[in-house]
This record gives C-alpha cells, sequence and structure tokens, in this order.
C-alpha cells in the first residue's frame, strides 16, 4: 500500500493476536499492539512467527479510560480489533470479576472513546460462542437467544450488546464476530485442546504416563485459528457493519478430539486417557452447535479446516517442540 492503513490490535500477544498480526502485515498494514506493560510482555506468540520487529507496541490498560483514550489519539487507527480480556471460562469462576472488568468494562471504555475523540475507525470485537449456552443441539445463528453459563459468556454477552448499542445510537462502524472454539500450536496450555495435544506427546515421548480429563461428552465445534482471523479482517471490510457467526458448522465430540490426537501418535487414547470429577465446571454447555452460513454468503468466507485436520497439526507442531527439548 502507497499510503497502509493502520490497524491497532489489542490484545496482540495472544493466539488470535498474533495470526491477525501476521495476516495484516501481508497485506501491508502498519500494525500497532497493545499489553498492559509492552515494556515486560515477551510477545513470545509474536517472536514464534517471526515478525516481533514488524510491529509496534504500547501499553495500554482497557479498563483505564484515560490509557484508551491516550493510545488512540496517539495511534490514530483506521481498524481495531479489540481481543483483550481474560479469556479461559474455566478461570471465569474463580476470577468473575476480573473477568467482567477486563470484558465488558474494556469494550465499553475502548467504544466511548472513539465516540469522545470523534474517530472514524471500525472496530471488532471478539465475540464467543459460549455466549449462547445450551441450545439443545440446535445450531445457532446471529438471532439465535443468548443465554450464557459462565461469567465469561456473561461478560461477553455484555460487551456484545454494547457494540450493537454503540453502532446503532452513535452510527460507530462497530462489529462484531461470535467465534466457536479455534485452535492452533499457539493456544494457551490452560485451554483443554492444548492440554490434550501437549500431554499426549510427552506420553509418546515416554515423559509422561497419564492425562486427566474433565467430561469428555461435551460437543463443540473445532476450526483452525489462522482462517479465523481472515474473517475478522472480512468482517471490517463490509459496506455496512454487521455481526457474524464464525465457524466450521461441523460438530464433534472431546472425546473425538482426543481419539485423533492419540491415532496421530499411534496410541490407543482408552490406555492413557481417566476421567478426574474435579476438572468438571459448575456449569458447562453440553453441545456446541453453529450455522454460519450469512459468513459465507456475506463475507464470502467459509472454514477450510475441520476437526480431524486441526488435532494432526497441533499434533505435529508439539512433536516438534518435544523433540528440540529432549
Amino acid at each position: 500500500m502507497l499510503n497502509p492503513k493502520t490497524a491497532l490490535i489489542i490484545g496482540i500477544s495472544g493466539q488470535d493476536g498474533a495470526y491477525l498480526t501476521q495476516l495484516l502485515l501481508d497485506k501491508g498494514y502498519r500494525v500497532v499492539g497493545t499489553s498492559r506493560d509492552a515494556q515486560v510482555s515477551p510477545f513470545a506468540n509474536l517472536i514464534k512467527l517471526g515478525i516481533r520487529s514488524e510491529v509496534a507496541t504500547e501499553s495500554m490498560a482497557l479498563n483505564d479510560f484515560r490509557s484508551v483514550i491516550s493510545i488512540l489519539k496517539q495511534v490514530k487507527p483506521d481498524e481495531i480489533y479489540n481481543l483483550a480480556g481474560q479469556s479461559s471460562v474455566g478461570l471465569s469462576f474463580s476470577q468473575p470479576v476480573e473477568t467482567f472488568e477486563s470484558i465488558s468494562i474494556g469494550t465499553i471504555n475502548l467504544l466511548e472513546a472513539i465516540r469522545f475523540l470523534d474517530l472514524p475507525a471500525r472496530i471488532y470485537n471478539a465475540g464467543s460462542s459460549e455466549c449462547y449456552g445450551n441450545t439443545d443441539g440446535r445450531a445457532a445463528d446471529e438471532h439465535t437467544p443468548f443465554r450464557p453459563r459462565s461469567p465469561y459468556a456473561a461478560a461477553k454477552a455484555a460487551a456484545f450488546w454494547a457494540v450493537a448499542n454503540y453502532r446503532e445510537a452513535y452510527g460507530i462502524f462497530a462489529c462484531s464476530g461470535i467465534l466457536f472454539n479455534h485452535e492452533s500450536p499457539l493456544r494457551p496450555e490452560r485451554f483443554v485442546t492444548r492440554k490434550i495435544v501437549k500431554t499426549a506427546c510427552r506420553i509418546a515421548a515416554g515423559l509422561e504416563r497419564r492425562l486427566r480429563l474433565g467430561n469428555i461428552d461435551i460437543e463443540r465445534d473445532w476450526g483452525w485459528a489462522p482462517e479465523y482471523v481472515d474473517a475478522m479482517w472480512r468482517t471490517l471490510q463490509q459496506e455496512v457493519p454487521e455481526d457474524f457467526v464464525i465457524a466450521t458448522g461441523s460438530t464433534h465430540k472431546l472425546e473425538e478430539f482426543v481419539q485423533e490426537v492419540f491415532r496421530e501418535l499411534n496410541l490407543d487414547w482408552r490406555e492413557f486417557v481417566e476421567s478426574s470429577p474435579e476438572l468438571l465446571r459448575p456449569t458447562d454447555i453440553l453441545i456446541s452447535r453453529a450455522n454460519p452460513d450469512k459468513a459465507r454468503r456475506l463475507l464470502g468466507w467459509q472454514a477450510e479446516t475441520t476437526m480431524p485436520a486441526v488435532a494432526r497439526r497441533m499434533v505435529q507442531a508439539e512433536m516438534e517442540e518435544v523433540k528440540s527439548s529432549c
């Protein structure tokens, strides 16, 4: 680009932030990312992707309105991607206030700062399929009611409606992507998919003997994270701001994910996996199912990588890590 757009990625150090940065750099954007303390943050995912030196980083706390105002005035972004906040459903039960403040109040601070500065920026907000709760097996779309079943989901639902309100009340180009589960080797180990893959690879290498899990009968729609950030970008390129469900449209049991991981390692999962009641959540979604037809029609986006391939790719990347550490 002769006059490159500037993208501000809030939460750049996470899985989605790193892959989105890579995508936008490839498209010629100037990318600025924020962290609570950019001076000490390792930005490990950007380093893994080999793009750390191509990104400017700034310190910003979303729960501090003055901090948000300062960075928006300084960066003057064309596009803002709000990917920040406490991201673990399980952790939200023990940290409900931190979860709610970092997600919902942080999003409102960002929207209010855009309004206050009259900034002509487009903003993408990271929504979550967790907002739907249990839909009795029905595929959720953009019109399905929210029934959150965790502090994390309640916070995401509040942020979603704040985005919709600012879009309607103030004419801000604000959109939410309601993303279903999307995985990659950059997932933190506290997420169950990465935990399964990492432990299984260590078992295959003779470094561990057991994998302890909670309810493996839950069903989820798992996709490949690098594809999902493309949907985020496409959402902000539309003429009219709208919200989109982003998913593969294919749902699988967690047990199936476990099977695929151990199959890739030529192991029988039943010999190594045990159920631990203490790992069960107070409330959980039994079946998560999606209808991403609107994204296919309006964004021209469709997931190409389904769960079995996601599991295999994560195993292959993890085995490289295990081998290099031995």
